[in-house]
């Protein structure tokens, strides 16, 4: 087995209605009599063809038009950590999208009692760990993100953090300053998409106007040197999500991507897979893409799985008890 296969992962920025599999949604599709405009698994897939953040976003939310009860949203998280395990995934931090749901008169209650039941099915059935993030269509208003929180409320013993998501451009951080404070003021912690396809201006403005804990993306940082000295100096958290990237046309082509040049500079940069079941790929085909593209030394791949650990929102003995399974590959590896 070799070291990618064997390294334990964290994976940080991960959206399960980006997990749903074509085969999963034309099966739940078929169960909740909802026709789509594909008919085979094929069909699907040749949607998958995107060539910007909204063109995915389009089909993304199509397909989560299927998901209609708990037993859906069960079976949706489930299936993730079934295929993760088999990645030695071993603590994932998921982004949920209620108002995706909401808006079809899904009530949030079946949406997070259902992610939360696949969530404990995987740690019993795979031994991976959890937790959930409640995400902001920053589409939409303030207020409506406040309808949200509203919803969120009773049920806020599930949440470890709030995230914004959905189309950057023309949605700065900005507009979600006071929803952020309200998450702050109940225990949340924080997150937010910046500097995806928006500018390197965004995360500056999660970082001083959300507060967040971690970016997401963050690539866009390079157009900024004094944000990129402050994100080493700081050790800000960036997750990065390298195969979304190039899928979604924000490079061309991986070599253009920044991860290498971030992390050889010393930034807290970690590998992601976003939304794998659109983006050909989970947390390992990340790592190998990048690694077949940047030729990374066997220190930086285990950097790169450190990194995601101490990013993570993991209690200090829990990070150790990853930190000590990591370290002793490293070892293994140096003496080989």
């Amino acid at each position: 087995m070799d070291l990618i296969s064997r390294i334990p992962k964290v994976e940080l920025h991960l959206h399960i209605e980006g997990t749903f599999e074509p085969e999963l949604m034309l099966k739940i599709a078929k169960r909740n009599n909802i026709q789509l405009p594909y008919k085979s698994v094929a069909d699907v897939k040749k949607a998958y063809e995107f060539t910007s953040l909204q063109s995915f976003l389009d089909i993304y939310y199509q397909s989560a038009q299927v998901l209609l009860t708990e037993e859906d949203f069960h079976d949706l998280t489930y299936a993730y950590f079934q295929k993760v395990a088999t990645q030695n995934v071993r603590h994932v931090e998921m982004i949920f999208d209620p108002q995706t749901h909401t808006s079809r008169n899904v009530a949030y209650e079946t949406v997070v009692n259902g992610i939360w039941s696949g969530m404990q099915a995987g740690l019993k059935d795979f031994s991976i760990t959890s937790k959930l993030m409640l995400g902001v269509l920053r589409d939409l208003t303030e207020e409506d993100a406040f309808v949200l929180w509203q919803q969120a409320l009773p049920h806020i013993d599930k949440l470890a953090a709030i995230s914004l998501n959905s189309a950057e451009q023309g949605n700065p951080p900005s507009k979600f300053a006071k929803i952020y404070q309200a998450a702050r003021d109940k225990g949340l912690l924080a997150v937010a998409h910046a500097g995806e396809e928006g500018p390197s201006e965004y995360i500056w403005q999660a970082l001083n106007l959300l507060k967040v804990n971690r970016i997401d993306h963050g690539v866009r940082c390079t157009e900024d040197e004094e944000l990129v000295t402050y994100l080493k100096q700081q050790q800000i958290p960036l997750t990065m999500c390298p195969l979304s990237n190039t899928k979604l046309c924000v490079y061309k082509d991986m070599s253009e991507h920044p991860i290498a040049e971030l992390l050889r500079k010393g930034l807290c940069v970690t590998v992601n897979s976003d939304d794998p079941s659109f983006f050909g790929g989970y947390i390992e085909e990340n790592y190998r893409a990048i690694q077949a593209t940047f030729d990374f030394s066997d220190k930086e791949i285990c950097q790169l799985a450190e990194n995601a650990i101490q990013a993570s929102f993991l209690n200090q003995t829990e990070k150790q008890t990853l930190m000590d399974e990591l370290n002793n590959i490293q070892q293994e590896v140096c003496h080989d």
